[in-house]
């Protein structure tokens, strides 16, 4: 029965995430089979689940001329063990008869799958008899085709596909040193970037020296970038590093969105004064836990941040916008298909508002950078051009020196677009340094 009831949750997270759209997170926290099930077995129907949704569409591709009709067409139960059963059979090496019977048993055990047991066998056997070669079929077809064309339209027909290779694999752990990233590499066992950045060895994450004390926290390469960039941009603070200078003046820095912190406790963690905003008091409240590990202090507000304003104009600001989040699907692939083309078309008046309100907090000459965790332009270079054209703010771009390991994620107008690639473990990212043009913004 374990083997069954791993592919039934594991089918069971399919379920929750194509057809509930849920995020794999959420699927695992509301799972009633997932529940269920524990320890390796636990992992194991995580890793089913997780390298479906990495190459989903190219495995409907492959089931397609194995089904006597179109897998939309299959009832939502038989199609997430389809998909379980394919996965092990042509991406796991799972041994046929267990990926095949196992996953067969478990449709016995899902009352609206039960009916479909027969079908479900005879396609995986066929399956199984005759493998694809999934490789043959262009990688952005992991995809759906309305976000490979946004892809493509954005980055180009190389740029996507090295963003769809790039999500075929599961990616690494990365920490953030709350002061000394070469120490803490050494008590982790980890790996130091040029960037500054810890690649963490395998194994649980809280488990590794320094978590309970709060030496550093996870947090992805290229999110660290955004906060780096206030820092070497803010006054008393242009060499970058992320401590004051002696006898500096300490600066009042904003984290606009700021949930659920990595980039608020890069900001405290350089002794400046910190205001941290966000609307979502859940959020929120990871975010204080964060500061309680680290011994980190910030000013927490819980506000809409197009409303919200300071009591005094600041010196730098870091604004986090929400965004479509498609530069993360290495680490949640089912974002491709938990969103649609209407849910990324809202973001970029959201963000052009957020931008114009946080010119409006930051002092003249101050620094303010604009983030975003997708690659695609129209959440990225064309709000930050729209701002531009309208006078309300200015670039200030990046030198290559300020950016180890990124130099060549430099755009021509001095903003970041950190792509990753065979040599690059790193999500997606768009940041631009701007500063507030005097008299425009306020």
């Amino acid at each position: 029965m374990s083997g069954a009831n791993v592919r039934r949750a594991a089918a069971d997270l399919l379920f929750l995430t194509l057809e509930k759209r849920r995020t794999l997170d959420q699927a695992m926290a509301e799972s009633a089979p997932f529940e269920e099930i524990d320890g390796p077995d636990r992992g194991f129907a995580r890793a089913i689940a997780s390298a479906a949704l990495r190459e989903l569409g190219r495995i409907d591709l492959a089931l397609a001329p194995l089904l006597s009709r179109p897998l939309q067409a299959v009832s939502p139960a038989i199609r997430a063990l389809l998909r379980v059963g394919a996965v092990q059979l042509w991406r796991m090496d799972v041994p046929q008869h267990a990926a095949v019977s196992e996953t067969v048993e478990a449709a016995k055990h899902w009352p609206d799958a039960r009916s479909g047991g027969a079908f479900l066998n005879a396609v995986l056997r066929r399956a199984a008899a005759s493998p694809p070669d999934l490789d043959a079929t262009p990688v952005t077809a992991i995809w759906p085709d309305w976000l490979k064309t946004a892809f493509e339209d954005s980055l180009g027909a190389e740029g996507a596909a090295a963003l769809a290779t790039a999500q075929l694999t599961e990616p690494a752990i990365y920490l953030t040193a709350k002061t000394d990233p070469a120490a803490v590499a050494e008590l982790t066992s980890g790996t130091l970037d040029v960037s500054g950045s810890i690649r963490a060895p395998g194994g649980q994450v809280e488990a590794l020296p320094g978590y309970e004390t709060g030496d550093w926290w996870v947090q992805d390469p290229g999110a660290a970038l955004a906060a780096r960039l206030l820092l070497s941009g803010s006054p008393s603070n242009a060499s970058g590093s992320q401590q004051q200078a002696a006898g500096s003046h300490t600066i009042t820095l904003i984290d606009l969105c700021a949930a659920p912190g990595g980039k608020t406790l890069q900001l405290c963690a350089s002794g400046a004064d910190v205001i941290a905003v966000d609307r979502s008091k859940p959020r929120l409240k990871r975010l204080e836990e964060n500061l309680e590990r680290t011994g980190l202090t910030a000013t927490v507000i819980a506000a809409d941040a197009e409303t919200w304003r300071p009591d005094a104009l600041v010196d730098g600001l870091l604004l986090d916008a929400p965004c479509s989040a498609l530069g993360t699907l290495r680490r949640h692939p089912e974002g491709a298909f938990i969103k649609r083309a209407e849910d990324v078309a809202r973001f970029p008046d959201v963000q052009y508002r957020l931008l114009k309100a946080a010119a409006e907090m930051v002092k003249p000459g101050g620094t303010l950078i604009y983030c975003v965790c997708t690659p695609l332009k129209s959440e990225g270079m064309d709000v930050v051009d729209r701002a531009v054209a309208e006078g309300l703010v200015q670039r200030v771009p990046v030198a290559a020196e300020e950016v180890p390991g990124f130099e060549a994620c430099l755009t021509g107008t001095g903003d970041l677009l950190t792509l990753p690639g065979p040599q690059a473990e790193h999500d997606a990212f768009f940041m631009s340094r701007l500063s507030p043009v005097a008299g425009k913004s306020a």
